[in-house]
């Protein structure tokens, strides 16, 4: 990555942010949903805000960067995985609160002050979530939103789900924190329902949507040659059923645990056996994450998810019981999130524990069952408040609940056509949404 260098003139700036700061290349070749998110984000910023310098601290690549035209500060100046990295946070906090801000400042502090806006973005990690990725990183985050707060710029906590937030430690100071936000933008209604029962107190929160609704694949001619080789022949008749989990819908934690028992998969293997025996389908598993080998020799493989998917089709083959092996089918090369956007739009149906993939096949009206995350270590409620938004909230269920996920899968397929309709009357609205939360954050700039 080359440094960053200053635009000239009095370019007018927004600073993006947040717990979604990871190192390179892993909201563009990583989790998947994460990119599904990105591209949205700085082209919509880029429709409201034509005259600004996007800034942020998001790793992306040279050549995202020149495209998108975004400038990438260092890591460092949010988080950095570090032994220091709480106390620098709170040394700059200690600094805006104290009013005293040298001449020559940099960092964060630097950054806060050349912007107009500050833009957190922190997905479902803004509370105890933030924990898994790294320590302390709620605590930075808190201190770096309230230091953007006290210097008086503007601050929005932009198209999250957060919480829940059980670390006393940490509880009131969040609570200030939200206040002092100019906005709070969530992606969902069940966000702003929990963050009301658990006293988050504000009057500038909003509803909208998230943007990785607007994401849209696009195919260059050999991509789309090499799409057709990847769907199944469809000559049989039979539905293709997509199928994707990951660590977060097991039934032990950690979400990272390998290697697992056999054991942990059986309700997965069970809903399997449904689709293709009860239901005559063929299930296709699908990754929806990557991971990649780093420069100069960078590539994708394979990421956390694919062992996960592995390991299921083997034990539902072990388990003897699918009369038709040959149609529970695992996608082995790991794809770009285009690639794997425009493969779940081919699918007659979608059976999700990624919260993004479910966007992905809902905002292209394939009808869809969203699995939740297992609460017992992942305690999160957005798959509820995504399918509530899409008018599709019937067709949740719990990991640990066989009859519930065998229920809402044979709903779901019996239902399609009628899913279809709802998603085809809802998802345009949903898309106005979306694309509104970025208005609003024009009005408050003004």
């Amino acid at each position: 990555m080359r440094e960053f260098k200053e635009s000239g003139g009095c370019m007018k700036k927004i600073l993006v942010t947040g717990l979604c700061t990871l190192h390179w290349g892993r909201l563009q070749y990583g989790n998947i949903g994460n990119y599904y998110i990105i591209e949205p984000l700085f082209r919509e910023l880029h429709r409201v805000f034509p005259e600004y310098q996007i800034l942020t601290t998001f790793q992306m690549t040279e050549r995202y960067a020149e495209e998108e035209k975004i400038g990438v500060l260092p890591m460092e100046a949010y988080y950095a995985w570090s032994e220091d990295d709480i106390a620098r946070a709170e040394e700059e906090y200690l600094t805006a609160l104290s009013g005293e801000i040298p001449d020559d400042v940099g960092g964060y502090i630097k950054y806060v002050k050349e912007a107009e806006l500050v833009i957190d973005v922190s997905g479902d990690m803004w509370g105890d979530n933030a924990e898994h990725v790294g320590h302390g990183r709620f605590l930075v985050d808190l201190y770096k939103m309230r230091t953007a707060q006290l210097l008086g710029v503007k601050t929005v906590l932009f198209a999250g789900t957060p919480g829940p937030f059980t670390d006393e430690s940490t509880l009131e100071f969040a609570k200030e924190v939200y206040a002092g936000f100019d906005l709070v933008i969530n992606r969902e209604p069940t966000s702003t329902f929990n963050l009301a029962k658990w006293d988050f107190k504000s009057e500038k929160v909003k509803d909208f949507a998230c943007p990785a609704f607007l994401y849209t694949p696009v195919l260059t001619e050999s991509e789309r040659r090499q799409m057709e080789t990847i769907i199944p022949d469809r000559d049989s008749g039979e539905k293709l059923v997509g199928f994707t989990i990951g660590g977060f819908n097991m039934p032990i934690g950690p979400y990272d645990m390998w290697p697992r028992e056999d054991a942990q998969y059986t309700n997965f293997a069970v809903a399997i056996e449904y689709i293709v025996n009860e239901l005559h389908a063929k299930v296709i598993l699908f990754s929806h994450t990557n991971g990649f080998k780093l420069p100069p020799n960078f590539r994708l493989i394979n990421g956390r998810d694919y062992p996960i998917l592995q390991q299921l089709k083997q034990v539902v083959l072990d388990r003897g019981i699918i009369k038709k092996p040959q149609n529970i089918i695992l996608l082995n090369a790991p794809m770009l999130p285009n690639m794997t956007k425009s493969f779940i739009g081919r699918m007659d149906m979608v059976v999700t524990g990624r919260v993004h993939a479910s966007v992905a096949a809902i905002s292209q009206l394939v009808p869809t069952v969203f699995v939740s995350y297992e609460k017992s270590f992942i305690p999160s409620s957005k798959m509820y408040g995504f399918a509530e938004l899409a008018g599709v909230k019937d067709l949740v269920c719990e990991p640990g609940n066989v009859d519930e996920m065998i229920e809402k899968i044979a709903f779901c397929y019996q239902e399609m056509e009628n899913v279809h309709k709802k998603l085809e009357f809802r998802i345009p609205q949903v898309k106005i949404l979306a694309k509104e939360a970025f208005d609003a954050m024009k009005e408050l700039v003004g």
